[in-house]
């Protein structure tokens, strides 16, 4: 549900995003080995070091080098959830990850992180053996997001096969923190996921949570500028995509120093093999979660949806003069909107033109529903095949009551509509015999239903985005005897 509205720069009273063609460049040693600031323009919207209000941004993985130079004063809470005591990093995972957005910029030492606002909520949730339960990683969103958290990094995820009903992926208990997360503010970036089959073709399917509503999904492409061959690909849940190869950051120190050699200590390029040219699009996660914490800080008042609407409106294009062969015009299964451009969306900012705040959010399954009262209501809101698929009102019916519903839509948003029967607990559970009724989907912009109800109950009316593409809906809902 999302309106578009112009808000002057007069009403914001923050930061100015400078015009000229002058932009920051950190005077850190090690930033020449980060490719991804140039590729992301991190700070060509700066001439210097912008001074902003703290954002809190969660690392939800192995945890952190707590004491790391280059994070310190930039971590506020943390904790284990897969053990006890602090959330030290024994795998390298999480200091990687936490380095590409917080490590300190411009301090003439190392590496610059991407997001001067960001400070670090750190949860671990990675067990010894690598793997991860859903049920830790639901607690971690939780903790976080009670803690302040605008931003939930999930560098994670598992193989999600919808054929395969054994390995869907799909956990409840992460979609239920999830859905905390957006109703309290707070965005969650997550990995796509890499290829879980090397050598064979690319993974066709998203990981979840990246393949949940209101999730922003990030794939990787290469220095070539083409999508990374371990990057799944998805028709819906792709939404942007961010460098993942050769990619450089922090790494725990009592890990580089088994590599007494190495000079830079403390860095992935004194870390394991896998890490001194790290690839994966758990590296690409931060990269979008540090563009996010600066809008957050840049505009406090902005809700996730209206984030990750502006981070992918404004991606740069990808297409074969780009270096990706097989992109197609537009969204598509392999980059999405296309790759992230931090600049062009804190311009965005700075121009004034942001969506409005989605209030109804999330709305997506039957818990969820906003109710309808009142014998006649009208509602007007928009909808996105890709970000929010579905919106859910309830509506209270008696026996024998009458419920008439004519929806209208703009040329960009074709929807179709459903009601289900009390008896519905969740959209995942729906089968035909508990839909009441559907619309009939003419050709056109409108669409309409009616049903008299055969029992009392709480009636679910689902708008449902029958095709690719966003916009404006209207409903009018009548209840008569």
């Amino acid at each position: 549900m999302r309106r578009v509205v112009t808000v002057g720069a007069a009403m914001v009273g923050l930061l100015v995003v400078p015009t000229s063609a002058q932009a920051f460049n950190p005077n850190d040693p090690l930033a020449p080995k980060q490719w991804y600031l140039t590729q992301d323009r991190a700070f060509d919207a700066f001439s210097e070091v912008p001074d902003l209000p703290p954002v809190r941004v969660a690392v939800i993985d192995s945890g952190v080098d707590l004491s790391h130079p280059e994070l310190q004063g930039r971590i506020v809470r943390m904790r284990n959830f897969v053990g006890d005591g602090t959330p030290v990093d024994e795998q390298g995972h999480g200091t990687f990850v936490a380095g590409e957005i917080a490590a300190a910029v411009d301090n003439a030492r190392g590496m610059a992180g991407l997001a001067p606002a960001a400070r670090l909520l750190v949860a671990k949730v990675v067990r010894e053996d690598g793997t991860v339960s859903p049920r830790a990683e639901a607690r971690a969103i939780r903790w976080a997001v009670n803690r302040g958290a605008r931003v939930i990094n999930v560098s994670l995820g598992g193989v999600r096969d919808p054929a395969d009903r054994h390995h869907t992926g799909f956990s409840v208990v992460e979609q239920r923190a999830v859905d905390y997360a957006v109703a309290q503010g707070a965005l969650v970036v997550a990995s796509v996921g890499n290829n879980p089959y090397p050598g064979g073709n690319p993974w066709r399917f998203a990981a979840y949570p990246a393949a949940l509503p209101h999730v922003l999904g990030v794939g990787s492409y290469g220095k070539d500028g083409d999508v990374s061959p371990f990057s799944n690909r998805d028709t819906v849940y792709v939404d942007l995509v961010a460098p993942g190869e050769d990619v450089f950051s922090l790494f725990p120190r009592a890990l580089t120093s088994k590599n007494v050699a190495c000079p830079e200590q403390g860095y992935s390029s004194c870390g394991p093999k896998e890490y001194r040219h790290a690839a994966g699009t758990s590296f690409s996660v931060p990269q979008v979660s540090a563009a996010a914490a600066m809008l957050f800080a840049l505009r406090p008042w902005l809700q996730p949806d209206q984030v990750s609407e502006i981070l992918e409106r404004v991606a740069a294009s990808t297409s074969t003069t780009t270096g990706c062969g097989a992109c197609l015009p537009g969204r598509d299964p392999l980059t999405g909107w296309g790759r992230l451009d931090i600049t062009a969306a804190i311009r965005a900012l700075r121009n004034g033109r942001v969506p409005a705040p989605d209030t109804g959010e999330p709305d997506d399954d039957v818990l969820l529903g906003q109710p309808i009262n009142g014998r006649v209501a009208r509602v007007q809101a928009t909808i996105d095949y890709w970000d929010d698929h579905s919106d859910i009102y309830r509506v209270k019916l008696s026996r024998g009551q009458r419920i008439s519903v004519v929806a209208r839509s703009g040329p960009s948003a074709d929807i179709s509509l459903a009601l289900w029967k009390p008896a519905l607990g969740s959209l995942a559970g729906r089968r035909p015999g508990l839909r009441a009724r559907r619309s009939v989907h003419p050709p056109g912009v409108t669409e309409r239903l009616a049903y008299r109800a055969r029992k009392g109950g709480w009636y679910s009316l689902q708008v449902v985005s029958a095709r690719p593409g966003a916009g404006q809906y209207s409903l009018n809902v009548r209840r008569s005897r």
